[in-house]
């Protein structure tokens, strides 16, 4: 059902100037068959429209995060299947698409301002252990931002 929601996102990005990289942050990633279901979705959109814009792709960068105790050694042993996956998507000129770990809470800055240009949480929020602060200031609207 969020499908619709997450590709229009994407393509709103497009229509801005794109940088040579484009680096996306999934929050929550954790190790097992869905890790990568969304960052492939991003990147083929991404990826297809650049395309037919005439415009070259740019690199990918993805940040997969999750807690400490996540197993993060799943998710780099499922890296080769997610490239081939990529290049049957997209063709066998497809590429590069950087994968990193980044193993802490995402109550707190992950990156530096200004690296990511597309973050997104498929199944963390359930997962919540504490109002984040800035709900809990009543003088903050976040009505339509959440």
């Amino acid at each position: 059902m969020s499908m619709p929601l997450l590709e229009q996102a994407v393509l709103d990005l497009c229509c801005t100037t794109l940088p040579e990289s484009v680096a996306i942050a999934g929050l929550g990633c954790s190790s097992g068959p869905n890790t990568f279901c969304a960052v492939s979705e991003i990147v083929t959109i991404i990826y297809k429209r650049c395309c037919q814009l005439g415009r070259s792709p740019p690199r990918f960068w993805v940040f997969s995060n999750d807690l400490p105790g996540n197993d993060f050694n799943s998710v780099f042993k499922s890296l080769l299947a997610f490239h081939e996956k990529m290049r049957g998507k997209n063709g066998e000129e497809f590429g590069p698409c950087h994968v990193a770990a980044v193993p802490a809470s995402f109550y707190h800055k992950l990156a530096p301002p200004r690296t990511l240009q597309f973050v997104y949480s498929a199944c963390s929020l359930h997962w919540l252990s504490q109002v984040p602060p800035e709900l809990l200031n009543k003088q903050i609207s976040n009505k339509g931002k959440i």
